[in-house]
């Protein structure tokens, strides 16, 4: 089994999605490890999503994450990278197929519901950064 990590954005706390999506990656058979509620400070989104600081989107994304609470979960599937990114989709909406969870709930690129890492090795980086 592999491990990776998923973050129920603001957006999906705000609009009361998060039973709909925990039962939808149980339904995929995801294992739940461990989880916490929080709320990001700035310098916390900073750090996390450093890797895109360069990129003109960094503020509104930081201001996004820190606008309220979070639901991290560290997560466990065979091939949970792939399989958690399969399942929620492509980062815009329009973009992503009509049976994830994506297609199905998002609003907008932004506005998207769900944070998943995008490889193994971010996987492994992103777990120890929420859960010690």
């Amino acid at each position: 089994m592999a491990r990776t990590l998923g973050i129920l954005k603001p957006d999906c706390i705000r609009r009361k999605l998060m039973g709909t999506v925990i039962k939808r990656l149980e339904e995929e058979g995801f294992t739940i490890i461990d989880v916490r509620f929080t709320q990001l400070s700035v310098e916390k989104a900073e750090r996390f999503y450093a890797i895109h600081k360069e990129r003109p989107f960094f503020g509104d994304l930081i201001e996004f994450m820190t606008s309220g609470p979070v639901f991290v979960m560290h997560l466990e599937h065979e091939n949970a990278v792939r399989h958690l990114r399969d399942v929620i989709g492509a980062t815009d909406p329009a973009e992503a197929d009509p049976g994830t969870i994506r297609g199905q709930l998002a609003e907008s690129k932004q506005n998207n519901l769900v944070h998943a890492s995008d490889s193994d090795e971010n996987a492994n980086i992103e777990i120890h950064y929420f859960f010690q």
